[in-house]
This record gives structure tokens, sequence and C-alpha cells, in this order.
């Protein structure tokens, strides 16, 4: 089971400059058009292709999103990182809409 993390704990993270990868699993478009700042777009079709690229490190820290709590990508996404070797990923499952949901900026 991926550990979770809240839209608050997210932007502590980001706000306390920790060091971790931020990954909108969403498709290209989706990322052109609004992403949380500081993501890198790995479609979650191209996870195994493209982490080891962004993401050499294993122990690296990695937190997926997508759009929303219906979306399944970033669990996907996350159970994939999993499969390849990344000890800690967490999926910010409230996505875009929880971001928006609690009033934070997109890029």
């Amino acid at each position: 089971m991926v550990e979770t993390i809240t839209a608050q704990e997210l932007k502590e993270k980001k706000d306390n400059a920790d060091e971790f990868v931020l990954v909108d699993v969403l498709g290209e478009d989706s990322y052109q058009e609004q992403h949380i700042p500081g993501a890198i777009n790995i479609p979650v079709t191209q996870i195994e292709e493209q982490a080891s690229q962004h993401i050499p490190e294993t122990g690296t820290e990695i937190v997926v999103y997508c759009a929303d709590t219906e979306c399944h990508a970033s669990p996907k996404a996350a159970e994939k990182l999993e499969e390849l070797g990344y000890t800690n990923v967490k999926d910010f499952e409230a996505g875009l809409a929880g971001w928006e949901e609690a009033g934070y900026q997109f890029a």
C-alpha cells in the first residue's frame, strides 16, 4: 500500500524546500495547461521508460499526483515506481483538484 500525502503536507514540503521529486502523471496536454509548481511530467503510460532518466536514485522521495481522488493514474504510477525499485513513493491522491481546493496556485 502506497503512503498518501495531503495538500497541506505537500505545500509544507515545497515551502521547506525539502528534497523530493514531484511528478505529474497526467498527459502532456494536461501538464501544459496546469500543474503544481516544481512538478515534472511523466505520464503514467511512460513511467517505466522515463523514471530512471528523471529520477536516477531509487531512494529519492517521489510524490506523484493526477487529477483528483477519482483518477487512478497516480496510484497506478506509484505502484509501477515501487515495482521498479523506488522505495520512497507517496501519492498526493487529491491531485490537481485538491491543490486548487486548498487555495494553492498552479504553474
